[in-house]
């Protein structure tokens, strides 16, 4: 069965085609900056999103048919599922998925008759990947929707309902292991709290490190070699999340010993929440070297909370791109689309025309980032705006060679007033400009 016959393959045609089921900036084989584009953007399809989400939210129910010809949480329907999806991916071109595994398989009666459910339902997709040549980006466990999750996880005051997070964490790694995966992520959604009057703090944090450990232990003892990654994001749902930002979820990393294992799925939406930009989230990754992967979209300035909308602001994946660049580029990660079409774009055409303008403002904002690397310019900036440090006593500076007692020695020999050099960041912004928009 064909579930979208409306198209036979989306092209590459041109900046000047108007055709809304083409690209027009994305050219998969291109070679850019020593590599075809789809090898630097690695796009990836969210399974939840994409195959899962009607349009529900908390003022009003589906606008979209997702059934795809089939009754709703059976196996059937999980089947059609994978079927629609991966025409949808060969259609786009797209090389990797995403997936919970509450979004593969419909939960049994209990966890036993899940687990055989997933069994059942890998085994279909493994198929599919192995007749189309796509692959696995990384896996995950839902930790969140289920009631018995409402205090967490890993951070739960229950042993059992840890026990069963347990249970599910190692699930997922096992189909994770089972499709190719080279990422397994923990998004700890409800790990987190909203009052401290019945919060544990300490203990809840060293329990989801303890949990994590054993997931890393377990992953390992079957062969998993990619990496885990953390997912920040602040508050929503829980009020004060552990993982709030790239820097509270590097640091809680590093007090646990956790950095030989983990690296950070940055979200471009959470960085919004969390008051940072996404460029902002993706420095602080890749100068403590945890720069593992990335949820490709955007959130509305306006709306507090997390929209999820597909990115469109070539500013921002131009600025993104540039620092994906910077740090060397994607190893086990990728641009995964956790990104949902707007409530009213219900048409199978509109979620085909919303991957494509997230693949083409990724792919211009790679083009584009290119482009002020090899202008130079804010590069060059930098360099000699720290140019002191280079020689003499900012030299001994770098060089640690030196001491409070030296540093205020040679500060008295200074002629004041001091010039800190100018920022000059209205005539960078003028730089980002030309380069996005002259030919």
């Amino acid at each position: 069965m064909e579930y979208f016959d409306f198209v036979d393959q989306v092209k590459y045609e041109g900046p000047k085609s108007k055709n809304p089921l083409a690209f027009k900036f994305y050219d998969a084989e291109r070679e850019i900056y020593g590599k075809k584009m789809k090898d630097h953007l690695k796009f990836a399809m969210a399974w939840w999103h994409t195959l899962c989400a009607d349009g529900t939210d908390m003022f009003g129910s589906g606008t979209m048919d997702k059934s795809f010809g089939q009754t709703p949480a059976t196996m059937d329907h999980a089947r059609s599922k994978v079927d629609a999806g991966f025409e949808f991916m060969q259609k786009l071109g797209i090389q990797y998925f995403c997936f919970h595994d509450a979004d593969i398989a419909p939960e049994g009666k209990n966890l036993a008759e899940t687990n055989k459910n997933l069994d059942d339902i890998t085994d279909y997709i493994k198929e599919k990947m192995d007749e189309t040549g796509i692959k696995l980006l990384w896996g995950t466990s839902n930790l969140f929707t289920k009631p018995i999750f409402m205090n967490g996880a890993g951070s739960s005051n229950s042993a059992d309902v840890y026990a069963y997070a347990a249970a599910k964490i190692k699930k997922a790694i096992d189909c994770t292991v089972k499709l190719g995966g080279t990422g397994y992520v923990f998004w700890g959604g409800r790990e987190g709290y909203e009052t401290l009057l019945n919060t544990d703090m300490k203990f809840e944090q060293e329990n989801i490190a303890n949990l994590m450990h054993m997931a890393v232990d377990y992953a390992r003892s079957i062969g998993f070699n990619g990496d885990f990654y953390i997912e920040p994001k602040p508050q929503e749902p829980m009020k004060h999340q552990y993982d709030y930002d790239a820097a509270t979820a590097i640091q809680f990393i590093e007090k646990f010993g956790l950095e030989k294992d983990f690296k950070l799925n940055i979200e471009a939406n959470h960085a919004t929440l969390a008051g940072h930009t996404f460029e902002h989230e993706l420095r602080v990754a890749a100068i403590n070297n945890m720069l593992g992967s990335v949820d490709a979209n955007q959130g509305d300035l306006l709306v507090g909370w997390d929209t999820d909308q597909f990115p469109t602001d070539v500013y921002a994946t131009t600025l993104a791109m540039l620092e994906i660049l910077r740090a060397g580029g994607f190893t086990t990660g990728g641009l995964n689309f956790d990104s949902k079409s707007r409530r009213p774009s219900n048409k199978p055409e509109d979620w085909f025309e919303a991957f494509i303008v997230g693949m083409d403002s990724f792919a211009l904002g790679l083009i584009k980032a290119v482009a002020i690397l090899e202008d130079g310019r804010l590069d060059q900036f930098i360099q000699e705006r720290y140019a002191s440090f280079n020689e003499g006593m900012g030299k001994k500076v770098r060089d640690k060679a030196t001491n409070l007692e030296e540093l205020a020695a040679y500060a008295e020999t200074l002629e004041e007033p001091l010039d800190p050099g100018a920022g000059k960041q209205e005539y960078l912004e003028a730089v980002v400009n030309q380069v996005l928009f002259s030919n």
